[in-house]
């Protein structure tokens, strides 16, 4: 009966134990809804995308509302609103109040910093904060949740506005990564205490910020610091020697674009073994010969020594025990002599090799084609002499994907072995004096997506049939070459084309109206051939068309209006940043046309001395820079050259709506009519050149009030009139107006007056003896007539007398 009893009484407690946990875990849910009620009451001020709309204080639990994560006992674990939209201040302390919040993930919304503290009971493992709108210093020791959150594992705070935290950060033991990267700190101290007292970190991240004065510290106390990350600053001075060495855990070491100073041999690398990635370049480490301790770091995988000045010769016994590299870079240095043969032989790993811009002689080694796994290949702008190997791509397997020898002095032909590079995407042989014709097997490549050999000597044809295996071709720029035959009606299946450029070739035929098909295409190039036939109207379709350069061809008919039809749909973007150099006439037919843009990526600008156009026209004037847009969306055309054609007809009014269109070159061809009025809607336009045509008329009014307008020529036309006073037309120079019928106004003689008016007095009795003249001449007339009918009327007369006398 005892027994009975006590196993009830057992059972009833075990009831009421559960009851009570029930009872407690309710409540602790409760207060999770209570606590996140709190965060979307007083943190978020806007939720534009309704992502906490089934957040309500009538719920039970919050389990199944938008972010929240629970754990088997109901209570919240994860909190994840990464990239919601929010706005709004943040304030720490609701939510860390939830004993079982482990992460929170709030990066990629408006928050700004409210109360970065954190409730005592903080369990926080994880915490993003990054991509947000902290614009003030991190809180102090005792006000921040670095204090409070002992269990703190991981934050990022990157991608925002901190200028600092007031020398120090108070974090714990606990602490493994901080990445405060991508923000405005400028307190250096904050950095040396992080190096100083680093406990247990494993990451630091401190890249893209303000940071100045000189590394005083080394990351000797560190000892489980992996990756350190000290990029894009403005450190400067000497790195301190022990830097690395004092380090074992480092494995990713990157203190590139900043302004450090010294002999990049003084630094040692004696205890380096665990060293993956060391990257120095964008620093001024000029030295003539590297620390021999380097080959101590025999795990590197990744070294990036470029833009450090960095002379002499390339060592060879250094990169030979660097059998794991995987990318090198020493572009941007000034290395000379030949690449060691070591290099070709240590690179059974090597995937990236950069060494361009360097003053490198020799051919091009053979034993580079044995690399594989090589991926890059970048030795343009050096000195390299002889013929492209052959033997790349030799091995079925392959990697090779860009190969760039731009700007050498290559001779020779295209080796059609690179056809055999099926997973090549990108070739840039230009600026060299290769020979022959381009290989039909490279044309057939599936991936090649940017065929680049502009300024050589090449012939042949573009063959037919371009784009039949893959539609990836993207850039396709051989001008300045003797490519010979038609542009091939293929061409149009290039879907993918963004920038074609085919000019001062040998080029014949028709434009294809293919063209039209190529939705992406923003710049096309086809002056100074021998192409024939009316320029395409479905040019019109290019949605995305902003230069069209057509000038110095043989194009006749009118000139389509549908040029213009794209205007408004052109967006901003497909061509941003590329580099590029326009090359601009300044006077004189020697170069016809208003210009010439280039790609010059991986050109030096001292070898520009040597382009044709440069050092045969009279006068010219070198622009560099990269793509941007002054528009975002509803662009228009930029640029449109037709010049030196034999195109007739008038000028289409659409053409005034490009209201982005910085030059329009219509000069040296047949136009007829009147300059539209609605030129007056090109606000931006800087050149305008309707010289030499058959164009009449008065000049209108409109074109004064383009305030950007700074070149014009209407010279040679047959336009009449005063030209319109009160905006910037009046001055130019009178070479803008010279050689038409009948303008006058500053800066031609004054309408009435001078030479104009002797003119128009010359004119005026010349009229006015041609009056007298042909009122004499009717006079005389009519009296002859009169004459006539009385001389007949006397003799009716006389004869009506005789017959009365007869009679």
């Amino acid at each position: 009966m005892k027994r009975l009893w006590r196993v009830q009484v057992l059972q009833h407690g075990i009831f009421i134990l559960f009851l009570l946990l029930l009872v407690l875990t309710w409540t602790q849910a409760n207060d999770d809804v209570l606590m996140l009620m709190a965060f979307k009451k007083f943190s978020v001020t806007s939720d534009p995308h309704s992502v906490l709309v089934n957040w309500t204080d009538t719920s039970s639990s919050p389990c199944s509302w938008h972010g929240v994560t629970c754990s088997l006992d109901g209570r919240v674990s994860t909190l994840d609103l990464s990239y919601a939209g929010l706005v709004g201040s943040l304030h720490l302390p609701n939510l860390t109040a939830m004993s079982a919040l482990l992460r929170l993930y709030l990066q990629g919304n408006s928050f700004s910093a409210g109360d970065l503290s954190a409730s005592s009971s903080c369990m926080l493992d994880t915490l993003d904060l990054s991509s947000n709108n902290f614009s003030n210093p991190l809180p102090a020791q005792g006000q921040s949740f670095f204090s409070s959150c002992d269990r703190l594992a991981y934050v990022n705070m990157s991608r925002n506005s901190i200028p600092g935290a007031g020398g120090r950060i108070p974090f714990g033991p606990s602490l493994l990564q901080l990445d405060l990267s991508r923000n405005k700190i400028s307190d250096s101290a904050l950095l040396t205490y992080s190096l100083s007292s680093c406990q247990n970190l494993n990451l630091l991240n401190f890249s893209d910020n303000k940071l100045g004065g000189k590394l005083s510290v080394t990351p000797i106390s560190c000892k489980n610091l992996s990756i350190l990350d000290l990029s894009c600053n403005l450190l400067s001075g000497e790195i301190p020697s022990s830097f690395v060495a004092d380090s074992l855990s480092l494995k990713h070491l990157d203190l590139s674009f900043n302004n450090f100073s010294g002999n990049f041999s003084s630094l040692n690398f004696s205890r380096c073994s665990n060293l993956t990635v060391l990257k120095l370049s964008q620093n001024n480490l000029s030295d003539t010969q590297f620390p021999t301790s380097l080959a101590s770091c025999t795990l590197l995988e990744v070294l990036d020594l470029s833009h450090m000045g960095l002379k002499n010769n390339i060592p060879d016994s250094l990169l030979g025990n660097l059998k794991n590299l995987r990318h090198l870079s020493l572009s941007h240095n000034q290395f000379a002599d030949e690449i060691p043969r070591e290099l070709g032989q240590a690179c059974t790993n090597l995937e990236e090799l950069d060494l361009s811009f360097n003053n490198i002689i020799g051919s091009v080694p053979l034993s580079l084609t044995n690399c594989t796994q090589l991926q890059v290949l970048d030795l343009s702008s050096n000195g390299f002499t002889g013929n492209i190997p052959p033997g790349f791509c030799s091995s079925s397997t392959s990697a090779l994907q860009t190969i760039l020898l731009a700007n050498n002095y290559l001779s020779g032909t295209v080796p059609l072995e690179l056809g055999s590079c099926k997973n090549l995407r990108t070739i840039d042989l230009s600026f060299n004096s290769l020979i022959g014709s381009i290989p039909s097997e490279i044309w057939t490549l599936p991936n090649l997506s940017d065929l680049v050999m502009w300024a050589n000597n090449l012939n042949g044809e573009i063959p037919e049939g371009i784009c039949s295996n893959g539609r990836n071709l993207e850039t396709l720029i051989l001008n300045n070459n003797f490519i010979t035959g038609t542009i091939p009606q293929s061409i149009g299946n290039c879907t993918n084309m963004i920038w074609v450029s085919l000019s001062s070739n040998r080029l014949t035929g028709q434009i294809p109206v293919g063209f039209g098909n190529l939705h992406k295409l923003s710049i096309l190039q086809l002056g100074n051939n021998s192409l024939t036939g009316q320029i395409p109207a479905e040019l019109g379709n290019c949605q995305s068309l902003i230069w069209l350069d057509l000038n110095s061809n043989a194009l006749s008919g009118s000139l389509p209006p549908e040029l213009a039809n794209q205007t408004g749909q052109v967006v901003a973007g497909v061509v941003s940043v590329k580099q590029f150099v326009f090359v601009r006439n300044e006077r004189g037919t020697t170069c016809r046309g208003f210009g010439v843009l280039l790609e010059f990526e991986r050109i030096r600008r001292e070898r520009l001395v040597s382009f044709l156009m440069v050092h045969y026209c009279l006068s010219t004037r070198i622009y560099f820079g990269r793509t941007l847009y002054a528009f975002s969306s509803d662009g228009s055309m930029i640029y449109l050259d037709l010049s030196y054609n034999s195109l007739s007809g008038t000028i289409p009014e659409k053409l005034g709506a490009m209201r982005y269109l910085l030059v329009l070159n219509l000069g040296h061809n047949s136009l007829t009519g009147d300059i539209p009025n609605s030129f007056g809607g090109l606000k931006t336009t800087g050149v305008l050149d309707l010289s030499h045509n058959h164009l009449q008329g008065y000049l209108p009014v409109s074109l004064g009030t383009l305030s950007f307008l700074s070149d014009l020529d209407v010279s040679n036309n047959n336009h009449t009139g005063p030209i319109p006073s009160g905006g910037q037309l009046t001055n130019f120079p009178a070479s803008t107006y010279e050689n038409n019928s009948g303008l006058c106004g500053v800066p031609m003689p004054l309408c009435g007056s001078g030479s104009h008016s002797t003119d128009l007095h010359t004119r005026g009795r010349k009229q006015s003896v041609a009056t007298v003249m042909v009122v004499g001449i009717i006079f005389l007339y009519i009296l002859a007539i009169t004459l006539a009918v009385v001389i007949v009327r006397l003799q009716l007369q006389s004869r009506e007398l005789r017959r009365d006398a007869e009679s």
